[in-house]
């Protein structure tokens, strides 16, 4: 369910580019259930959004009053907590009652869950007007190991190394693009009293620190080695690995000492109150961020670490996928069908802080300089990789969460902390 390098080419050329917490919902009630529900049923369809973020939720209320105003089925937003989401997903989706439709991720990730028979079968909406313009590799990513489609993407964005342009001035230094001018920078930040680097593993937010080790990853081994890494076609405890965790030892003396006790909501605010000088994050962040500090903040690509591997980038798509065991069908499926609109994606980048990309071809992005260089990177990425658990699955991400914050901690004890991620990890891939 990964796109390699060639259809991911095609998929840039049909979208225009790439196109990635609170209480259990009440409508979530015993694990027991008599099986799939009628087509339709009385009531609004129910959107459980892992969206929390101020922006981001208003962003998302905006797309349900628009698809209410239509005239036809009505929906409800429920927007939980994403660190609660993440956690209880499982149990939304295994629920006699769950939510009818559910942001998250597409590819190895859906498929994971399509497999135990647990999302809905849409594959009739893809013949329709509003995906039918989408591109062949997108489609692939949205199409479970069984052929059916159980995805409906909205929007995708990009990971860089992110910090604010009136900070790197006062400072008097400049984007690096080589480990060596990254390393260099980092000293000199640290000479100056400034944490060179943010991390935000902290307060539930531990995945973050998995962005740090796709990105060495790639940069060393490159990213068919990663994903074949996440299939379980290679050993965690591999001597490549090692060399990943060799070169992030080289950085750590620069890390944030609080980096793995903040989450990365605040880990932002450091580095816009210039505690920190850079963060590598995805553009999620900026949903945290002040619209009026936007236009201060830039992003360089993770540096190069061996010029012979073919530099990818991380661009994580995100979207909807239903419930099987939804009560309203064709309700829920004339949501999705919207939600794929031109229409329904700008509304979104209006209403939040405009930094995705739609994956719809024909909807506008908001074109500021930060978006458009976001774009370019994708763009000009020989490969494209998502992002660790939607490279894998959501049940080896805690794996990776423990062997990573593990070796923040004790970066000496890396040999013993590799062969019980092996170990850990098997477990996952046997199941």
């Amino acid at each position: 369910m990964n796109i390699s390098q060639p259809s991911r080419r095609r998929f840039l050329a049909g979208t225009g580019a790439v196109g990635a917490a609170a209480l259990m919902s009440s409508c979530v009630t015993s694990s027991s259930s008599s099986g799939p529900k009628s087509q339709s049923g009385k009531g609004a369809v129910t959107l459980q959004s892992n969206l929390s973020a101020p922006q981001a939720k208003s962003a998302m209320q905006d797309l349900v009053d628009a698809f209410n105003g239509k005239g036809g089925a009505k929906a409800k937003l429920n927007t939980v907590a994403a660190e609660t989401f993440r956690t209880q997903l499982p149990t939304y989706l295994t629920s006699g009652n769950p939510p009818d439709l559910l942001t998250w991720y597409p590819g190895s990730v859906a498929d994971s869950y399509a497999k135990k028979n647990l999302l809905l079968d849409v594959s009739d909406i893809w013949t329709g007007p509003e995906l039918s313009g989408y591109s062949k590799a997108l489609q692939t990513l949205c199409t479970s190991s069984a052929g059916k489609k159980v995805f409906v993407p909205a929007s995708y964005y990009w990971w860089g190394v992110f910090y604010r342009k009136s900070n790197f001035a006062k400072w008097g230094v400049k984007e690096p693009t080589t480990w060596d001018e990254f390393m260099s920078l980092c000293e000199t930040l640290k000479s100056k009293g400034v944490a060179p680097i943010g991390l935000g593993a902290g307060s539930g937010t531990a995945w973050v620190a998995s962005s740090w080790f796709d990105y060495l990853d790639i940069r060393i081994n490159g990213a068919q080695y990663h994903r074949d890494l996440l299939a379980g076609k290679h050993r965690f405890d591999d001597p490549e690995v090692h060399k990943v965790f060799d070169k992030w030892a080289e950085a750590l003396p620069y890390f944030d000492p609080n980096g793995t006790a903040l989450a990365f909501q605040d880990a932002t605010t450091a580095l816009l109150q210039g505690r920190t000088g850079m963060m590598l994050i995805g553009t999620f962040f900026a949903d945290s961020t002040p619209k009026d500090q936007l236009d201060d903040i830039d992003f360089f690509r993770f540096p190069v670490i061996d010029p012979k591997v073919p530099t990818a980038e991380e661009g994580p798509t995100d979207g909807y996928f239903a419930s099987a065991r939804t009560g309203h069908k064709d309700e829920v499926k004339e949501l999705m069908r919207y939600l794929a609109t031109a229409e329904a994606q700008e509304i979104y980048l209006k209403g939040s802080s405009g930094t995705a990309l739609p994956t719809n071809p024909k909807a506008k992005d908001t074109g500021t300089p930060l978006v458009k260089k976001g774009r370019a990177l994708i763009e000009g990425a020989a490969d494209v990789t998502q992002f660790f658990n939607r490279d894998s699955s959501d049940a080896l991400q805690p794996s990776a969460d423990t062997a990573l914050t593990k070796f923040l901690a004790k970066p000496k004890e890396i040999g013993s902390i590799l062969t019980t991620w092996q170990r850990d990890a098997q477990k996952i891939w046997s199941q």
